[in-house]
């Protein structure tokens, strides 16, 4: 009799479906016989700006090293880290640091580190689908708030934190939905999280964020110590593809995390493409820039249009398809125009897309295309 290996499968794996980025331009090409230059893909948050310069030329002399393993420590990177997050409120040491390929890392060391079967993890409704899926790994219950106006309803997810409660995620601001919680919100929950449970705020797109009341979670650390934040370089540094983020929080957490942390899990040229990339203020502050415009030519497009949508402060927006036609349709139908936008039915929101903000030509494509669709 052949083996059933899903049966043999740790329990909290044999439910899960695998995460699903948005579509490769690669394979769209595929698909429907398109040619990649004539596609634009606006469906995974990524820089469009291209990469900094500075982390060219760090790569390229990462390349005469290629046969050897990176530094584990992640020294020279974490150095970085500390010179650049530092400030006269706050000092970072490299004993808080951990280094992930990809934010996502930090996500699954927290919960392998500090949650057991049958233990619960809370989030809010439209969160980062990733939170459920490491919380599953471990076979444990993902108990979700009710969103506020597509945001996260802080009173809610207290509510929800009960003895087997071993983390908070809370996304600020939040993807898909680009809402955004204030120091004072955010200040106000943490005060009442009991101290044991752990508080993990993702804030992959904290460099995007221009409003005055907006936290930086950093400087928040020596106020709270179950409070541990993860940032990434995929977006704002246009490192999407070397996949590098990092973990601040106590050194006592961060030694946890350390201990589960695969060896060399973030590779030379990303350890040496982030730090320089961390030195580049004027390719950060012209992507925010080029955000920031594209954001408004999207918002304008989409009022012209008769659409609503969810207003962001981060390098994506999600909007609404008319009731009369179906979303995925609508996305069928942009793929076929080669642009490529995210359905986000998983995320309990089977009306809206979410389009990532693009240079002025891919917006524009993007605008011209939805136009023809929706007419």
């Amino acid at each position: 009799m052949a083996v059933d290996f899903q049966q043999l499968a740790v329990e909290g794996v044999r439910g899960l479906m695998p995460y699903q980025p948005g579509k490769p331009i690669d394979e769209l090409a595929r698909e429907l016989g398109l040619k990649e230059a004539d596609i634009v893909k606006l469906a995974s948050n990524e820089n469009p700006m291209g990469p900094s310069p500075k982390a060219l030329a760090a790569i390229q002399a990462e390349l005469a090293d290629l046969t050897r393993y990176p530094d584990g420590a992640g020294f020279e990177l974490k150095k970085a880290l500390c010179n650049t997050l530092s400030s006269d409120a706050y000092q970072v040491a490299p004993e808080q640091i951990t280094l992930g390929n990809g934010s996502s890392d930090i996500l699954d060391f927290i919960t392998r580190v500090f949650v057991n079967d049958g233990d619960e993890i809370v989030v809010s409704q439209h969160a980062f689908a990733i939170y459920e899926l490491v919380a599953r790994m471990v076979g444990a219950r993902t108990l979700a708030a009710p969103a506020k106006d597509f945001g996260h309803d802080l009173d809610a997810m207290l509510a929800l934190i009960g003895d087997k409660t071993r983390i908070v995620f809370i996304t600020n601001p939040n993807n898909p939905t680009g809402t955004w919680l204030t120091k004072d919100e955010l200040t106000a929950f943490l005060d009442k999280v009991p101290e044991r449970v752990l508080v993990l705020l993702d804030e992959a797109y904290f460099e995007y964020v221009d409003e005055a009341e907006y936290p930086d979670g950093i400087q928040l650390l020596s106020r709270y110590p179950n409070l541990v934040i993860t940032r990434t370089f995929s977006k704002a540094y246009g490192l999407a593809s070397l996949r590098v983020g990092y973990g601040i929080s106590s050194p006592q957490i961060a030694d946890l995390l350390n201990r589960v942390r695969p060896p060399f899990n973030v590779d030379s040229f990303a350890l040496a493409a982030a730090a320089a990339a961390l030195s580049d203020d004027d390719y950060v502050a012209q992507s925010v820039a080029a955000n920031k415009a594209g954001m408004q030519q999207l918002t304008a497009a989409f009022e012209a249009l008769g659409l609503s949508f969810i207003p962001s402060v981060g390098n994506f927006i999600a909007f609404r398809v008319p009731e009369a036609m179906g979303a995925m349709d609508v996305y069928n139908q942009l793929l076929a125009k080669g642009v490529i936008v995210r359905p986000v039915a998983n995320y309990e929101m089977p009306q809206y897309l979410r389009v990532s903000i693009g240079t002025q030509a891919e917006n524009a494509t993007f605008i011209s295309a939805l136009t023809a669709v929706l007419s």
